[in-house]
């Protein structure tokens, strides 16, 4: 399943939530975590559970639901939630460990339920221990949270991004090595739409699969940054085409040598134009 777009919507507000699965975004999430206020989380649980029962789910858009991290209120929300419509996937803030992700799968056992879970990272722990969370059994990607490891660790956050992007590379490469998608930070001003594209450029040549994002709006740019463009397509082509007609470890292209490397960028591309299409 394609996950180039990630958008949250707060699971206080039913109507918000129903806009965003008619958004262009290929995961929604209704979040019971950063969106909701302490006060508010068992009418939020109740308001996502209706959602639930409410929306056509379809092989094109993922619905998730991020609950709040385990060992505060995490059993209670899929308690709540999985008395109805099971999400597609579950997400889980602030993962520290593989322990962590069998936590969730256990809750989830327990209520008949298997799906996938999103692993956010966004702890010093976290990133530390990211290749193990990527490799546990049920996780199905991992997303790097900026602003909560940059409060973990007493960073400044900057507009460079430098403070945080050893645990930006770490991330994409733990998901990496266990096969796995990787989700980049969100880009919190909404209405700058040039600074997102850029930032999601980076993102992209970084090995990010997809982006999160706080507002329909930025749903757009983000899919369009991970869907390879025509040139890069029939690039790809050429590439794999040239590849099956020889028996030689390096080939020429359009006047360029063409090894392994190349060839495994070329697969990523058609992989990455066939499920964004």
């Amino acid at each position: 399943m394609v996950r180039r777009s990630v958008l949250f919507s707060p699971g206080n507000k039913p109507e918000l939530m129903r806009k965003a699965t008619e958004s262009e975004a290929d995961v929604v999430v209704f979040d019971l975590e950063d969106a909701v206020a302490p006060a508010d989380k068992q009418d939020a649980r109740e308001a996502v559970r209706e959602v639930l029962a409410e929306i056509d789910f379809d092989s094109e858009r993922e619905i998730c639901v991020r609950v709040n991290p385990i060992g505060t209120s995490a059993a209670a929300d899929l308690e709540a939630i999985l008395q109805g419509t099971p999400p597609d996937s579950l997400m889980l803030p602030k993962t520290e460990s593989a322990a962590d992700i069998q936590t969730a799968d256990r809750l989830l056992a327990e209520h008949d339920a298997s799906i996938p879970v999103l692993s956010l990272i966004e702890s010093a722990a976290g990133v530390l221990r990211a290749d193990a969370i990527a490799a546990a059994d049920a996780t199905a990607a991992l997303l790097f949270g900026a602003e909560d490891l940059a409060a973990d660790i007493g960073a400044t956050r900057t507009s460079e991004g430098t403070e945080v992007l050893y645990a930006r590379e770490r991330t994409v490469l733990a998901a990496s090595a266990a096969e796995i998608d990787a989700i980049d930070i969100v880009y919190t001003d909404y209405a700058d739409t040039d600074g997102l594209r850029e930032e999601t450029a980076f993102a992209a040549q970084l090995g990010y699969d997809g982006k999160m994002a706080i507002h329909p709006d930025q749903v757009p740019v983000i899919n369009d940054a991970f869907t390879p463009s025509d040139e890069d397509i029939e690039w790809a082509e050429r590439v794999l085409d040239a590849r099956d007609r020889t028996a030689a470890g390096v080939f020429e292209v359009d006047g360029e040598m063409i090894d392994a490397p190349l060839i495994a960028q070329a697969e990523r591309i058609l992989e990455r134009a066939g499920r964004s299409t």
